[in-house]
């Protein structure tokens, strides 16, 4: 039985006209250009009134971090969805065009230009590895427009690893345990991101249907682990660098702190709108009005890659 009624298919279609295109593309255009604000304004307005100052590229930095991430959330999605596609009985052969290759031309001027940024540019230890990710999602890029595109997941677990190794410096307390929570916390958000933006664009491209319905029952499967990942490493990660005995405090006292609990409200936020979605995809007569929620639920995920990247920028609380 068709799981998309015909009034919603001509609704569809009619969706899907030029001047639909258009609005989407003006819509897609303010929210980035609203999500670009948050690590641009953020560093200031999360100081204010905590006696901390903000770097004078804290912004840039921030910006140019969150644009890093969401290229890797794009490729990272495109390569874990086509592998769930494949898993789907009868998919349909046709796929979205892949953002891949620009993607990864954004990430490599991203990395690049961090790499100007931090002190010292390109001769310190953090601009070597800005450079070694520059380098990684120009291999990327080629590998995404190769015949073997999926090759692309080796240099993508480099930018993640080098993106590990630059969070956690050896002058830090255990760097590698740090290192590690950052590599699984960082796939499982690309993953879970990511697979969600591709998801839907690959419903988009399907009609819906039968087919559709297996694809995000098959991702909300493994959205459950993702999450679980995420909560468990960021938890952890959280307790390793704010001061045990003043946690609470910190969080709204140091601009850190105030990120950081920003960033976990609207991932608390993003948890209950999946939530939404798959009490949907289980229950609805039509699984695929959980693509409502989900659409919310990735534009969320949006601000939070935003708000890592502007978490990245803002100097650690003082241990006392």
């Amino acid at each position: 039985m068709a799981l998309i009624r015909p009034t919603e298919a001509t609704d569809s279609a009619r969706r899907t006209g030029p001047g639909a295109g258009v609005g989407r593309a003006v819509g897609l255009l303010v929210l980035v250009g609203l999500g670009a604000l948050v690590p641009l304004i953020g560093p200031s307005v999360a100081a204010h009134g905590t006696g901390e100052a903000a770097a004078p590229d804290s912004g840039a930095v921030a910006l140019l971090r969150a644009v890093l991430f969401a290229s890797l959330c794009v490729q990272v999605g495109e390569l874990f969805v086509a592998g769930l596609a494949r898993r789907v009985p009868d998919a349909p052969a046709d796929r979205p065009g892949s953002w891949a290759p620009y993607a990864a031309v954004v990430g490599f001027a991203a990395a690049a230009a961090v790499g100007e940024l931090v002190p010292h540019g390109h001769g310190s230890r953090d601009g070597v590895l800005a450079l070694l990710e520059a380098i990684a999602f120009a291999v990327a890029g080629l590998c995404a427009l190769s015949r073997r595109p999926d090759h692309g997941v080796w240099p993508l677990a480099a930018v993640v690893l080098a993106e590990a190794l630059r969070a956690h410096p050896p002058t830090e307390h255990t760097p590698l345990i740090g290192s590690g929570l950052t590599v699984v916390h960082l796939t499982c958000s690309a993953l879970w991101a990511g697979g969600l933006l591709n998801v839907l664009r690959t419903l988009r491209r399907w009609g819906g249907g039968e087919a559709g319905a297996a694809l995000l029952g098959l991702y909300a499967r493994v959205a459950a682990v993702l999450f679980a990942g995420v909560t468990a490493t960021g938890l952890c990660s959280s307790l390793r660098r704010l001061p045990s005995a003043t946690a609470l405090d910190q969080l709204t006292t140091t601009a850190y702190g105030r990120v950081l609990l920003a960033k976990v409200l609207l991932v608390g936020a993003v948890a209950l709108l999946a939530l939404w979605a798959r009490t949907r995809l289980r229950r609805a007569p039509d699984p695929l009005t959980a693509c409502s929620p989900a659409r919310v639920e990735v534009v969320t995920l949006g601000v939070v890659v935003a708000v890592s990247g502007l978490l990245t920028a803002l100097p650690l609380p003082i241990k006392g």
